[in-house]
């Protein structure tokens, strides 16, 4: 393959961040619109959440592919390369069909006379759909990138919705309180489409019960309509609307793993009703061979090396969470970058209190918060805490005091995990 031709691919799909965030589905509309509108040719499951939704989709996605279904998978953001975007049936989109797609999209667009400003995300949502319909995918599923209501992704009538989850997060965009981010989100919600959520705030239910009953779509809650049951050896057992699956082996590790595992068995059991057959054995399997890289990955064992992409409050409290009950060490040495738009001070006041060594740092975006900054926020004495600006050395430094009994956790954004894991991942980044 051409490497300047995927080189230039990139250089044009970033070049368009320039025009930042616009909210609003009429560009990419437009987009689809130049391109014979595909999304209208594919059947969709549509998740929405603050946390959990990836890799909720990734469950969905596996189980789908056990039982034979041919699916696509389209997630943001990628972690080392941006081929991680696109799946089909769990193989990212080839580099060469990147750049082919990429070439052939702009030119309609621009035959079309689709002027820009439209965004990154407008752009790269509308080639997933391009990609799908070109691989006959019979399902596809789609995690919402920001929000819901005027995010890309929405512009799908999809089988199914599924809203993980409700936390503070992006509030500078969809607005201050659960309640306002809980409405942003609620927009995913179709006219006769079911949705499943796992919320639980009683307000956030309400509002969800409420739109669902406007829109005459089904509505099913995860701990009602659909529960599970934590087992011995970190498996979990599963009740729903018709089926019980017994000491479900999940292969991601973390407690709030075993809630979106939930979520997205009660998806399939919602979907079979729909006349998609999905059975025991495919949600079985699917669960126990799902891969969903930097969420809590053990990417070096001697020494043990932990990327977990906790980016907001409610994911640095699951990660918390899962430090205190499934893993055993001496020593925590905590590797930190976070972005300047996020809730800084809560994320760092739930993990630091368990580390014994704190490095802050951060990844090459503009997005990333300066580590003197971290370290005013976490308001700790100089013992436990230094600054490394230079993230690679960040991480030989927290290698070289992590023993052999300790853990070396490094978090705090997926940017910060994607740059790791090409540290620790022959590739590299791309």
């Amino acid at each position: 393959m051409n490497k300047d031709g995927y080189q230039r691919s990139l250089n044009y799909l970033y070049g368009l961040e320039k025009f930042g965030m616009i909210f609003g589905l009429t560009k990419v509309e437009e987009i689809l619109r130049a391109i014979g509108d595909p999304h209208r040719e594919i059947q969709a499951i549509h998740i929405g959440g603050t946390n959990g939704k990836g890799s909720t989709a990734a469950m969905i996605a596996s189980i789908l592919q056990k039982e034979g279904y041919c699916v696509g998978l389209y997630t943001s953001p990628h972690l080392v390369q941006f081929t991680e975007r696109m799946k089909v049936n769990g193989k990212e989109i080839k580099k060469e069909e990147m750049v082919e797609l990429t070439e052939w999209l702009r030119n309609q667009v621009e035959s079309a006379g689709v002027a820009p400003p439209f965004t990154f995300f407008d752009f790269t949502t509308a080639m997933a759909f391009s990609y799908f319909r070109q691989k006959m995918v019979d399902i596809a599923v789609l995690e919402v990138g920001l929000g819901g209501r005027l995010d890309s992704t929405n512009v799908v009538d999809p089988l199914l919705s599924i809203i993980t989850n409700i936390g503070r997060d992006h509030e500078d965009v969809l607005g201050k309180g659960i309640l306002n981010i809980a409405k942003e989100k609620a927009g995913i919600i179709k006219k006769g489409r079911p949705l499943i959520t796992a919320a639980t705030q009683p307000r956030v239910i309400g509002l969800f019960s409420k739109t669902c009953q406007e829109k005459e779509a089904p509505f099913f809650r995860v701990g009602k309509n659909f529960r599970y049951i934590p087992a011995e050896e970190k498996r979990f057992h599963y009740e729903g609307l018709h089926r019980k699956l017994w000491a479900l082996s999940l292969n991601l590790s973390g407690p709030h793993q075993m809630l979106n595992a939930t979520t997205a068995l009660g998806a399939m059991e919602v979907l079979d009703d729909l006349g998609y057959p999905v059975s025991n054995e495919a949600m079985i399997e699917g669960l126990q061979e799902v891969d969903w890289p930097g969420r809590l990955e053990m990417v070096c064992t001697s020494p043990r090396v932990l990327l977990d992409g906790a980016h907001n409050p409610d994911g640095a409290i699951s990660l918390r969470e899962s430090l205190k009950k499934e893993f055993e060490y001496q020593h925590l040495i905590l590797l930190i970058g976070i972005m300047k738009d996020k809730d800084i001070h809560s994320i760092l006041h739930s993990l630091s209190p368990l580390a014994d060594h704190i490095i802050l740092t951060r990844p090459r975006t503009d997005r990333a918060a300066p580590p003197e900054l971290l370290k005013k926020a976490l308001g700790r004495d100089g013992k436990k805490v230094e600054v490394i600006e230079d993230f690679r050395k960040a991480i030989d430094r927290g290698l070289s005091l992590t023993g052999s009994e300790d853990i070396l956790c490094i978090t705090g954004s997926l940017y910060t995990v994607g740059e790791a894991r090409s540290y620790f991942v022959p590739e590299g980044r791309v």
